[in-house]
């Protein structure tokens, strides 16, 4: 085993490797419950989509760890879960077998790009500056999520800046299930609690906790802080511990027929591609998914792998060099193109690098030692899954906060008294946290870094490739602000 994943050579040891593994278990946990309930709201059966959603996870991580040997666990993204559900079935009235069918083609389509080297090249024609910009906004992102987990904060918002509520017209006085949902436009004010609520105040002693045992170099600091945390927050009635069979293996067995392969049926395939009109909405929906797909997952192998040494630089020089999946990046993007195809034949959304991979790698995961052991928590899981979600947000949450932190050492590296790099990076990491979306916080960078290159007359200094992905994202701009 030591020598199959390298571990003397990546400077780190089994245990610290498993106690990693388990750490990002329980900072990407919440998918498990969170995706069935997002993608049952088009009409697919919830227990079909937990099960699927743990044999996706489980095998693109198992492929990430053994094929590539690296710490990065997969999932079905929560960017692309909303936008399978509220956009392309809710909004473009696509049916959810036809959706399938579309993630399956954007999976296909990732395949591709990857074996066609496509994919490397965006990440050479990447700038330096932008890498480090990127590796600082994934740390900005990652706190975020901790701090909003937390429940460290508190939004209000004015009447008048109310957009919609349950997706429909804001003006309506009764809602006939409730209040749902509700967009919120400028008039939202973020604030701080009044650290009155449980969680808030369990959070609150689990960052300190955390805190103290990362500044200590504690062995498995984050793991023991979520677990410490989980504790604490039983007498506070914040750690559940009444065990639900809700998310039974059974009842997921019983339902995955209906969702595997959903996609290749007369209501998917068989429908997808039968009327004129829906072709071209076909081709933009893909466009999205795979554009949305591949800057999540280059945005976290850039922001993570370059500072910690996992890329190392004479592995990003062969995959420029070498031919087929020579190196670990080669391997890994490989690994997260898999993954969509087989999600979408068992019934759940794009697959996806999990940001969450952060805290696992932040507790010293270097291997794919660390990525398998991920890979054993979702097939267990399928069993206990009523014991994992014992583990309540608030104690996972201290965690996101801390491995933010460390992530934003990358900041450094800019030279922000020039305002031609300060400008793009801004908008790619701080951009990147506030809209809650890795892509779009890439995409920003991206604009303005042409944009300032070209009324600087120092246009060609900007690669090719470079010049190609930002009009893409302009164009994905566009095709979302029609829909």
């Amino acid at each position: 085993m030591d020598q199959y994943f390298q571990l003397e050579a990546n400077h780190t040891t089994r245990g610290r490797e498993v106690v990693a593994g388990l750490t990002t278990f329980f900072a990407m946990s919440y998918i498990l419950f969170v995706a069935p309930q997002t993608l049952a709201i088009t009409g697919m059966p919830s227990q079909a989509v937990f099960l699927a959603t743990i044999i996706a996870s489980a095998t693109g991580t198992l492929i990430m760890g053994l094929f590539a040997n690296v710490p990065y666990a997969l999932a079905p993204g929560l960017g692309l879960n909303a936008f399978f559900t509220y956009t392309v079935v809710a909004a473009l009235g696509f049916s959810w077998q036809e959706a399938l069918a579309l993630v399956f083609l954007c999976g296909c389509i990732n395949i591709l790009i990857t074996v066609t080297k496509v994919r490397k090249l965006i990440i050479t024609a990447i700038p330096e500056v932008m890498q480090h910009a990127i590796g600082g906004g994934i740390g900005v992102f990652v706190a975020y999520i901790g701090l909003k987990n937390a429940g460290f904060l508190q939004f209000t918002t004015d009447a008048s800046s109310i957009l919609s509520i349950n997706g429909g017209s804001a003006a309506a006085h009764t809602f006939k299930h409730g209040v749902e949902s509700v967009v919120s436009g400028g008039g939202i004010t973020p604030a701080l609690v009044n650290f009155t609520q449980p969680g808030a105040i369990v959070a609150l002693i689990g960052l300190l906790l955390m805190a103290v045992l990362v500044v200590k170099k504690v062995p498995g600091a984050v793991l023991i802080g979520i677990v410490g945390t989980t504790l604490i927050g039983i007498p506070f009635g914040v750690t559940d511990l009444h065990i639900s069979a809700a998310n039974s293996f059974s009842h997921a067995v019983g339902q995955l027929g209906t969702t595997f392969g959903a996609a290749f049926s007369s209501k998917g395939f068989g429908s997808l591609f039968t009327d004129p009109h829906h072709i071209l909405l076909s081709v933009m929906t893909i466009f999205a998914f795979s554009f949305s797909d591949i800057f999540d997952t280059l945005g976290t192998f850039i922001g993570t792998g370059r500072r910690t040494g996992i890329f190392t630089s004479e592995d990003m020089q062969s995959m420029e060099k070498g031919k087929g999946f020579s190196s670990k990046m080669d391997k890994a993007l490989f690994a997260d193109a898999i993954a969509t195809g087989v999600g979408s034949i068992f019934g759940t959304s794009n697959i996806t690098v999990f940001v969450e991979s952060a805290t696992g790698i932040g507790a010293g995961g270097r291997t794919g030692l660390t990525a398998v052991v991920v890979a054993g928590c979702f097939l267990i899981s399928s069993l206990l899954s009523p014991i994992i979600a014992i583990v309540p947000s608030e104690a996972v949450a201290p965690a996101l906060i801390m491995v933010g932190v460390m992530m934003m050492s990358s900041f450094k590296e800019i030279n922000w008294s020039d305002l031609a790099e300060a400008i793009p990076a801004f908008m790619a990491s701080i951009v990147m946290g506030l809209v809650y979306n890795i892509s779009y916080g890439i995409a920003a960078g991206f604009i303005f870094y042409c944009l300032i290159k070209l009324v600087t007359g120092k246009a060609k200094d900007v690669h090719p490739v470079l010049w190609v992905v930002t009009a893409g994202f302009i164009l994905d701009f566009v095709f979302m602000s029609l829909l």
